[in-house]
């Protein structure tokens, strides 16, 4: 018998739960990040304990969310994302939640320096949540998506600058020039590596496309395309950024490379894909524990799950309709920036790690992207389909 911290049982549990919670979503005509982190949530500490959020969980999330990024930034070229519109929209998008996060967490009495790590928990955006739920339904290639993704990779960016502005206010040692220098990295790394990329990237995968050695192993480019997306990661990494920008920046400079002899590496990359983001998505139901909520936060929880959804439907949706998208556009735009999924519990994560924050308000805000995450892809869905 094994064990239940044997990593064979926890890796090869997680593995059927994430495909199973694929298939049960499909099935029942729902994103697949439903039903994935629903399952997350039943075989992890909440209910029945098969699985806990240990190191190994961690680590096989976080390659998923390098991969599926990667896939989505296959999806778009660097001249759909990089516009003044977008970056407006995702400033917005990061102001509002950033002050309405701040302004309840002092409401409901709590410290200053919590108050503004849950206000900067509130600006960041999942890229990937949206994004899958986007792919799923077709929409990538959407108006509405290349918005959402334009200003959620903005997005990203400023909650990175907020976090070290966050630190230093914090630590009573604010340096206005560091928090500008991680902006101009930020725009720096994207645009700069999507440009490197295109130029030089694309034209070396060719010339191993055309080379003897593709004609005879043809899965040659699909290895070096997630190479790519892996070094890119790394990369990004180095420059202070998150992993999964790297990645997305990645696919964006590979998307569009046409080969001759090899394999569709975009094929390869979809499998992969489906593998690793699914348990991905169920990690975020594992790292939920509701023994630890205390029942007094659960009024507070309510409150700022509100705050965390119309500060981005409002921070997001106004901007876009005064930039000309329509009333079901803007909408669209400002739900489909609402999920804070893995960001926000990256940042609650380092919060809960420096003494910032204790575990209670730690659930909560897990609670909180998780609750965004659950409730977006159907609503988005009900969207689109009324549109159709």
């Amino acid at each position: 018998m094994h064990s239940a911290d044997s990593i064979e049982l926890q890796v090869s549990l997680l593995l059927f739960v994430a495909l199973a919670g694929y298939m049960l979503a499909s099935r029942v005509r729902q994103p697949a990040v439903v039903g994935q982190i629903l399952l997350g949530i039943v075989i992890g500490p909440s209910l029945l304990g098969w699985v806990s959020y240990t190191p190994l969980v961690s680590n096989l999330a976080h390659i998923g969310a390098i991969v599926l990024l990667f896939v989505v930034g296959l999806e778009f070229r660097l001249k759909d994302i990089m516009r003044w519109q977008f970056v407006l929209i995702g400033l917005f998008g990061v102001l509002a939640p950033l002050l309405g996060g701040y302004l309840v967490a002092i409401a409901f009495g709590f410290a200053t320096h919590k108050a503004m790590l849950l206000g900067i928990c509130l600006t960041a955006t999942s890229i990937a949540i949206t994004a899958d739920t986007l792919r799923e339904m077709g929409q990538l290639g959407s108006v509405t998506a290349k918005a959402i993704i334009g200003a959620a990779v903005i997005d990203d960016v400023l909650a990175l600058m907020a976090l070290s502005v966050g630190n230093q206010v914090i630590e009573g040692n604010l340096l206005l020039m560091d928090s500008l220098l991680l902006l101009g990295k930020g725009l720096l790394f994207f645009v700069g590596g999507a440009y490197i990329g295109q130029k030089y990237v694309c034209r070396l995968m060719i010339l191993i496309d055309s080379s003897n050695l593709a004609k005879k192993y043809r899965e040659l480019a699909f290895i070096f395309a997630m190479m790519m997306a892996f070094l890119f990661a790394i990369l990004a990494e180095l420059f202070g950024l998150s992993a999964i920008v790297g990645a997305f920046v990645a696919g964006v400079a590979l998307e569009g490379v046409k080969l001759q002899h090899s394999k569709d590496f975009k094929e390869g990359a979809e499998y992969v894909r489906i593998l690793f983001a699914a348990m991905f998505f169920v990690s975020l139901g594992v790292l939920v524990d509701l023994s630890a909520l205390d029942r007094q936060l659960l009024g507070f929880l309510f409150v700022i799950t509100l705050v965390a959804l119309l500060t981005k439907v409002v921070g997001c949706g106004v901007p876009a309709k005064l930039l000309g998208y329509s009333n079901r556009d803007a909408l669209v735009i400002g739900l489909g920036m609402a999920p804070r999924g893995e960001v926000a519990m990256v940042i609650a994560l380092l919060g809960l790690n420096l003494g910032l924050i204790e575990q209670p308000l730690y659930v909560v805000l897990v609670l909180m992207s998780v609750l965004t995450t659950l409730m977006v892809p159907p609503v988005l869905r009900m969207l689109y389909q009324g549109a159709e």
